[in-house]
């Protein structure tokens, strides 16, 4: 099989509508457009989402929600993944890097960390955020909770 000699499979082309040549393609005279009207007329252009003065759905449908523009949104670690990463690696200082190549985060995210879990090691955690109970959790392990401005 070549490029050259492939064709689509049989019925799954149709033949498009040949307009507005001529009486006898039984499509003349109007071209399918009615009689009279500006849908009739050449240079017609109607508004994305006008239906004729009826109410259109975007302004029938009801509205909802607020998405908030200033919106900080961080990725949330818990201490209990802290800790399993700290004693999978045997890690004392656990930095973006070490969270990213963990795959617990990408690169472009904002780590913050939450309290939920518990944590044995003293490990030294640097994030963007801290909850309090995660910060309670790591310092009473032996740990630090440094933040990254």
């Amino acid at each position: 099989m070549k490029l050259n000699n492939m064709k689509p499979a049989a019925g799954s082309t149709h033949s498009t509508k040949r307009i507005g040549r001529g009486e006898g393609s039984g499509k003349g005279g109007t071209a399918t457009r009615g009689t009279k009207g500006a849908q009739a007329r050449a240079g017609y252009e109607h508004k994305i989402g006008f239906e004729g003065g009826q109410m259109p759905l975007q302004r029938r449908a009801p509205k909802w929600g607020f998405k908030n523009p200033t919106r900080v949104e961080y990725k949330a670690i818990n201490v209990s993944d802290i800790e399993a990463l700290a004693a999978a690696a045997g890690l004392k200082e656990l930095g973006l890097a070490e969270i990213v190549s963990a795959g617990l985060a990408s690169k472009n995210d904002l780590v913050k960390v939450l309290g939920n879990g518990d944590i044995k090691a003293a490990v030294n955690v640097t994030a963007h955020a801290f909850s309090k109970s995660a910060i309670e959790k790591i310092e009473a392990a032996g740990g630090k909770a440094a933040v990254i401005e």
